[in-house]
């Protein structure tokens, strides 16, 4: 694989994701309403927190990431490889590393816009940035590259209707696990086990732990959330198949 043909590659991604404007509109309205809708309802917020918008944020940005890099991502991809369009890349010098590696690069751009919007609706509600933005930034990275690899995992190994069901129940089934905008620690003790072990909650902690003052940083989850990134990517290339 080429550097030209990877930046090649990014620049068709962007693209082809940037013409798929009801996918944006998706990716961006559902955490822009959560964060709106739950930030009225201090009920669900747990004790400790000055604002509801403060323990929503993170969790809301970690939701953000779950819906482009895996859900978005992982069903675009799906159908691009039912219709044939990724067997034609299989005969190009991108290889399956330098697709994933492509396809990851362009979620995160994309998510500079997302995360903008994000993060001034959060403003608007009362949230205040801090010292923490800066490394949450590496964070979310790590996290894209997981939720991305498990997107291309999907995409690579099942057929295109498979990718979208299974891509939705996931997201569904980690909107409620993740601590995004209902506290872990009110699930019952079998399904905060589950959660801990966990992407979506493993990258919704971390963000809370650079974003809330006091919350402190969760070790634990960082590794649980390092770990994702490293063996979902790894696992996508190694069982991609460029076509059904």
């Amino acid at each position: 694989m080429t550097r030209s043909a990877l930046v090649a590659q990014v620049r068709a991604e962007l693209t082809m994701t940037l013409r798929r404007g009801e996918s944006l509109m998706v990716t961006l309205a559902i955490p822009l309403g959560v964060l709106v809708f739950f930030s009225k309802l201090d009920a669900t917020i747990p004790d400790g927190y000055d604002d509801p918008v403060d323990f929503l944020l993170p969790g809301v940005i970690a939701l953000a990431v779950m819906s482009a890099a895996m859900v978005s991502l992982g069903i675009a991809t799906g159908f691009e490889r039912r219709y044939g369009v990724l067997k034609r890349l299989g005969a190009t010098p991108l290889s399956r590393r330098g697709l994933v590696v492509a396809k990851t690069v362009t979620v995160l751009l994309l998510e500079v816009l997302q995360l903008g919007l994000i993060v001034a609706v959060g403003a608007a509600l009362g949230w205040t940035p801090n010292a923490g933005a800066l490394p949450a930034v590496a964070i979310v990275i790590i996290g894209t590259v997981a939720f991305a690899g498990i997107g291309m995992l999907l995409a690579g190994t099942l057929r295109a209707e498979a990718t979208l069901a299974l891509s939705n129940a996931l997201f569904l089934m980690l909107l409620f696990l993740g601590g995004m905008a209902y506290p872990i620690d009110k699930l019952p003790a079998v399904l905060e086990s589950l959660a801990d072990v966990l992407p979506a909650a493993a990258l919704s902690e971390c963000l809370r732990g650079l974003l809330v003052p006091g919350f402190g940083f969760p070790i634990g989850s960082f590794v649980v959330l390092s770990v994702w990134a490293v063996g979902a990517p790894l696992l996508a290339v190694r069982r991609f198949r460029w076509e059904e």
